[in-house]
């Protein structure tokens, strides 16, 4: 019975340090990934914000493509208010050739995106936050030493009629910070397709 009391607690240890993935509360991961205008973008250039709204996102998901306008929206509202967007695609381009850095230079100009859109070329950036899904969402704000994850999980609770939004948890979350208040829920299910991974 001890045996197997030390392994269930060895496998709860060791799990989050084998697989990545951060939670509320967490200090964020830092980052340097490159955008799509050819730049690179450093999460530590965002220090001067009150938080950043990151985004695992992509160009194939159909329910990334159901959310492409509120994410601009998103982008567009808080943006001003101290809460930019980043958006990462760390779908891996042989298993999804529409998801290449080339493509997404292309969907970023179709689209006019308004905040950048980072390649995470080696899915270093998606394992290290324990991203699974597009879209999944990770609020950050802006702590001592850096950003720490305030929320995370779904954008609201309709992916595919923003009509039917009942429950919008970014932007309640959001709301909770610029009031001094913790994001409830801090954490939320994301739904979509599945990050295409090595």
């Amino acid at each position: 019975m001890k045996r197997v009391i030390l392994v269930a607690l060895l496998n709860f240890l060791l799990l989050p340090w084998i697989f990545g993935g951060v939670k509320p509360g967490d200090k964020a991961i830092s980052f340097t990934l490159l955008n799509v205008d050819g730049t690179a973008i450093s999460l530590s250039d965002y220090g001067h914000q009150k938080g950043v709204i990151l985004i695992f996102t992509c160009n194939t998901c159909p329910f990334t493509k159901a959310y492409e306008e509120r994410i601009i929206q998103l982008h567009n509202t808080y943006e001003a208010m101290g809460f930019p967007l980043l958006a990462i695609n760390s779908n891996n381009s042989h298993i999804s050739p529409d998801d290449s850095y080339k493509h997404m230079r292309e969907r970023a100009i179709e689209k006019n995106y308004p905040f950048p859109y980072l390649k995470d070329e080696n899915e270093e950036v998606c394992k290290a936050y324990g991203a699974t899904r597009t879209p999944q969402v990770y609020l950050l704000e802006k702590s001592e030493d850096g950003f720490k994850v305030a929320y995370m999980g779904a954008i609201d609770d309709n992916s595919l009629d923003p009509r039917s939004v009942a429950n919008r948890y970014l932007e309640k979350a959001i709301r909770a910070l610029r009031e001094g208040k913790r994001p409830d829920p801090a954490t939320t299910r994301a739904i979509g397709c599945t990050i295409k991974t090595k």
